[in-house]
C-alpha cells in the first residue's frame, strides 16, 4: 500500500472512532509497526492528529472545554492515580497553591501532609478542603461557569499577595512545541502567574492531554514537572529531554 493510501485509511479510521490503537493500523493497512509510527509522526507533523500511548487520536478544537461534569466522568480511574502520587509531593507545613479542575479535585482526600495551608480558585475544592480541615483561601475575581474557576482581575490581584512552597495545576494540552495550553485566556493568565509564584510546580494531566495544544498557552514545558499516567517510551524520551516527567504506573 502506498504512503499516501495509508494516510488517508488512517485518517478515516479516526474520524469514524476517534481514538485507534496501533495496532489496529497495523491490521487495517497489512504494514509493519514501525511503518504506522513512521506515518503517525509524519501525520503529526502535519497537525494532522496526536499520537496517544498505543496509537493516536484526533485533534480537538482549540477553544474546546468541557464542564465539570464532563470532565468528572472521563479517565477517573487514571485522575485518581496521578493526584495519588502528585499529593506525595506535599510536605509537612507546605504552602500550596490547588487550581481548579478534576484532577486537583482528587488530590484533596490524599493530603495527609501536616500543617499545610491551601490557596485555590477552584469552587468545587472547598468541601472538600473543609471536611478535611484544611486551611483554605479562597481567591476573589469572576465565576467561570463551565469550569467553576475564578478568573479575571480579580483572581489576579489576589493571587499576587501569596507565594507557594508547591503548586498543582491542570491544563487542558500539553505540547512539546507549544508547552501547557488551556481553551480561554483569562485562565490561562491565572495558571502562569500561579506557577511563577511557586518554589515547585506541577501540571497534572492524564494521558488525553498529551501531545494536544489548545487556544492559550500557560507556559513552557520547563516551568512545572509534569505528572501523568502513560506515555509510550519514544514520546517519554522527548519529553524528558524538554523537562521533568513523573509517569504513574497503573
Amino acid at each position: 500500500m502506498l504512503t499516501e493510501e495509508r494516510h488517508r485509511l488512517i485518517l478515516e479510521l479516526l474520524a469514524e472512532k476517534k481514538v485507534v490503537k496501533l495496532q489496529e493500523l497495523v491490521e487495517a493497512t497489512s504494514s509493519s509497526e514501525s511503518t504506522i509510527r513512521r506515518d503517525l509522526s509524519q501525520l503529526e507533523k502535519e497537525k494532522k492528529l496526536r499520537r496517544v500511548h498505543g496509537g493516536a487520536a484526533l485533534l480537538h478544537q482549540k477553544r474546546e472545554e468541557l464542564s465539570v461534569l464532563e470532565k468528572s466522568t472521563k479517565n477517573m480511574e487514571e485522575k485518581r492515580l496521578i493526584a495519588q502520587y502528585a499529593a506525595r509531593f506535599v510536605q509537612d507545613g507546605d504552602c500550596i497553591y490547588l487550581d481548579a479542575g478534576t484532577t486537583t479535585l482528587e488530590m484533596i482526600p490524599y493530603l495527609n501532609a501536616k500543617d499545610i495551608v491551601v490557596v485555590t480558585n477552584g469552587i468545587t475544592h472547598l468541601e472538600a478542603l473543609l471536611e478535611k480541615n484544611i486551611p483554605t483561601y479562597l481567591l476573589g475575581g469572576f465565576i467561570k461557569k463551565k469550569t467553576k474557576a475564578l478568573i479575571g482581575r480579580g483572581a489576579l490581584n489576589s493571587l499576587e499577595h501569596y507565594s507557594f512552597d508547591k503548586c498543582f495545576i491542570g491544563v487542558n494540552g500539553i505540547h512539546l512545541d507549544f508547552g501547557y495550553t488551556t481553551p480561554d485566556p483569562e485562565e490561562a493568565m491565572v495558571k502562569s502567574l500561579a506557577l511563577k509564584l511557586s518554589r515547585q510546580a506541577y501540571v497534572l494531566a492524564d494521558h488525553s492531554k498529551m501531545n494536544e495544544s489548545t487556544f492559550a498557552k500557560i507556559a513552557d514545558l520547563e516551568a512545572a514537572t509534569i505528572v501523568t499516567d502513560e506515555l509510550d517510551d519514544e514520546l517519554l524520551a522527548l519529553y524528558e529531554a524538554k523537562t521533568a516527567i513523573e509517569v504513574v504506573k497503573k
